[in-house]
């Protein structure tokens, strides 16, 4: 299949693999900020098969994981409401709140459903003119365009009983963040590629500068991934901190700029809370004023709510690379995808889910020296 098959290609993995071997002379921390990209390291064993000396911090990188908790709690409220239906991706519906989840709330009689498209949502707002419709549009800057073009939609259509629960986060300020925190160890970044396939390359010229530190924009496939750590190495060791796009079969520098557009009409910049990690500033993106009229938590006046996050779970701390998954003490005990006590263990893309899914109950030592090194 083109660019799927040929970027499993073991031979160039090993080519890759040895170069990168050879590269290496000291430690160094590396971040991967997609939950994609986490999913394919650890399914793949990328971080047992790369030098010892590098280690792979799992950033937060998981829409669904950073959605803070007080977001969801106003979801299952309105979702609880008779007139209401509420709409949502599958994998929001098993993340906890601080009691309970949408699977619980539609097993309570609650009209939840899960749809494939925030347009679906869209299309029974039309066909049922007397029910509430509520679409929970979470997601980085790759999910944030179809549902800037559903709110818009609405908007022309004239369609009054259709609003958005908006919980759209920002890479960049999220990297920001992460380099200015007392307890950051990343010494280079491996960005999304998918993200910048909309927004570009723009913004990360200014971090790189600012912090000292390579970011190389790549792809989610095996050889994607160890190209972006090979590239990200060999600027760490020649004391080089610049963007390098190694992901341009997807992503121009000017990302999509009709998307873009798209976005700064119908979203305005926020801050915005990050589950386990708290406030960002300008690391968010809300409704504008003029859809204002299509704003959830605007038009069900949903607040008051009070909060309070699982005593043992940690993953706060998987979030935000201090940890990984299987150092919780919950992990794989009191905390299992069928029984998740926080949000990585739940989404698709989560840190934890992936080390569960993949059995990576504990990390042993093991020889990552490849054949022929």
């Amino acid at each position: 299949m083109k660019y799927i098959d040929e970027f499993h290609d073991p031979a160039l993995a090993e080519r890759l693999l040895a170069d990168i071997h050879a590269t290496v002379t000291q430690p160094w921390a590396l971040m991967e900020v997609c939950g994609g990209q986490t999913h394919s390291i650890i399914r793949h064993g990328i971080d047992q098969l790369i030098p010892g000396e590098i280690e792979m911090i799992h950033g937060p990188g998981c829409p669904v994981c950073v959605t803070p908790l007080e977001l969801i709690d106003k979801a299952l409220e309105i979702a609880s409401r008779p007139d209401v239906i509420f709409c949502s991706f599958g994998d929001m519906l098993r993340v906890p709140g601080s009691g309970r989840d949408l699977f619980s709330i539609k097993s309570q009689g609650g009209d939840v459903r899960v749809v494939y498209s925030p347009l679906d949502a869209l299309k029974l707002a039309r066909e049922n003119p007397d029910r509430q419709v509520v679409f929970f549009g979470i997601g980085f800057e790759t999910t944030a365009p179809p549902n800037a073009m559903t709110v818009y939609q609405a908007k022309r259509l004239g369609v009054k009983n259709f609003s958005m629960l908006v919980s759209h986060v920002r890479v960049p300020p999220a990297i920001e963040a992460i380099m200015t925190s007392p307890t950051c160890r990343v010494q280079g970044f491996l960005a999304a590629g998918h993200v910048c396939s909309v927004m570009g390359t723009h913004e990360y010229p200014g971090l790189a500068e600012q912090f000292g530190v390579p970011i190389v924009v790549t792809g989610f496939e095996p050889l994607d991934i160890l190209e972006g750590i090979r590239l990200t190495v060999r600027q760490l060791e020649r004391g080089e901190h610049v963007v390098q796009n190694a992901y341009a079969r997807a992503v121009p520098p000017e990302g999509n700029p009709a998307a873009r557009a798209l976005l700064e009409d119908v979203f305005q910049v926020t801050d915005r809370g990050w589950r386990g990690i708290g406030i960002i500033p300008d690391s968010g993106w809300r409704l504008a004023e003029k859809y204002r009229e299509f704003d959830a938590e605007y038009r069900f006046e949903v607040s008051g709510i009070d909060t309070e996050e699982s005593s043992v779970c940690r993953s706060g701390e998987v979030l935000q690379g201090l940890i990984k998954p299987h150092e919780c003490a919950a992990f794989g005990k009191e905390c299992t995808p069928r029984n998740p006590l926080g949000a990585t263990m739940v989404s698709s893309e989560g840190a934890c889910a992936a080390y569960y899914l993949y059995r990576r109950l504990s990390l042993p030592i093991i020889d990552k020296e490849p054949a022929g090194v």
